[in-house]
């Protein structure tokens, strides 16, 4: 089946990408380079431009094994917009982590290393450092900026609140500032709509779902469970899915009555949300991108969506603070 992709632009940025991000997180973790590569060949033959990573994803011993797997792959670097991350620790020793200057730039240079690329186009800070100042941090974003290894800075795991003070912080300095927020967000947590996603819409910041399927369990989770479907789904399900297992016996058999599969209609649920621009899928083969796919073309009515909120209640009375729990 022919899939047509749909494009957006990244936040309030000129940059199209594609409605689908390819998250690599199981790149060296639950898949090995061959099947990584099989990955990015599929999603870029079916438009996708738009592939995210981190350098400690598919961590062994601090390799980075993931960006090592995109620099390995074969396909057009020119036609993606390449995402990592930086934060985590890459090495014992206490300056290879966190957000400092020091560490920013040097784990940039590793990354393009590893990536074999000249340059990042979406440089992402992977957790909020509250003891770093913004100035040291938008310093090093601008050397790497001026230096043309990086084209864009995003961040993922922020608070309304920390989107805020680090784009006031850069516009004082007359920088872009951030164009990209990577957060967790389906339907089962919605902890971001009370202030993330109103901060990140205000301030033009782009919104990128990561865990759209909530670990597997909005995947069809209980109908694997019931036949048997080995994988990802059946391991987490004592914590991910025994929780909602009453909201996801009225979730599958709503995506039953529509005819869709459970996996498309948490992606488009998510692709129909104010802000967002892509959700980042995971896949482990080829052939589990085609639900996501079929989540671009997907539009899911008013009823539906209704539907929805009902089995998924959102936080309070629903939308942004304060109006969720006040008058």
């Amino acid at each position: 089946m022919v899939h047509i992709m749909e494009y957006t632009y990244l936040g309030r940025t000129g940059l199209s990408v594609s409605r689908i991000c390819l998250g690599t997180m199981n790149f060296g973790w639950q898949i090995d380079e061959a099947a990584s590569h099989a990955v990015l060949d599929k999603a870029v033959d079916a438009g996708v431009n738009f592939v995210d990573t981190a350098n400690m994803y598919g961590r062994v011993d601090y390799e980075g094994t993931s960006e090592q797997y995109i620099g390995t792959w074969s396909g057009p670097r020119d036609k993606i917009v390449l995402a990592t991350k930086v934060y985590a620790p890459m090495s014992d020793w206490p300056n290879d982590r966190g957000l400092s200057a020091r560490h920013i730039i040097a784990a940039c240079e590793a990354s393009l290393r590893r990536l074999g690329t000249d340059w990042i186009d979406l440089y992402q800070m992977h957790h909020v450092q509250r003891d770093t100042p913004w100035e040291e941090i938008w310093q090093a974003m601008e050397t790497l900026v001026g230096q043309g290894k990086i084209r864009y800075v995003g961040s993922s795991n922020f608070a309304g609140w920390h989107l805020a003070t680090a784009q006031a912080a850069a516009d004082k300095r007359h920088f872009l500032g951030l164009v990209s927020e990577q957060c967790k967000y389906n339907l089962l947590t919605r902890h971001v709509e009370l202030e993330v996603l109103p901060a990140a819409i205000g301030l033009g910041i782009g919104v990128l779902p990561y865990s759209p399927l909530h670990f597997g369990a909005l995947s069809g989770a209980l109908r694997k469970q019931r036949e048997g479907v080995a994988g990802r789904t059946v391991l987490h399900a004592p914590d991910r899915v025994e929780p909602h297992r009453a909201a996801l016996e009225g979730y599958e058999k709503l995506c039953a009555e529509l005819g869709i599969e459970p996996t498309a209609v948490a992606l488009a649920w998510l692709l129909s949300r104010p802000g967002v621009t892509a959700p980042v899928v995971g896949p482990r083969a080829p052939e589990q991108l085609d639900l996501a796919f079929e989540a671009v073309e997907t539009e899911l009515g008013p009823e539906t969506l209704a539907r929805l909120d009902e089995l998924f209640p959102p936080i309070g009375k629903g939308g942004p603070a304060p109006e969720a729990w006040a008058w």
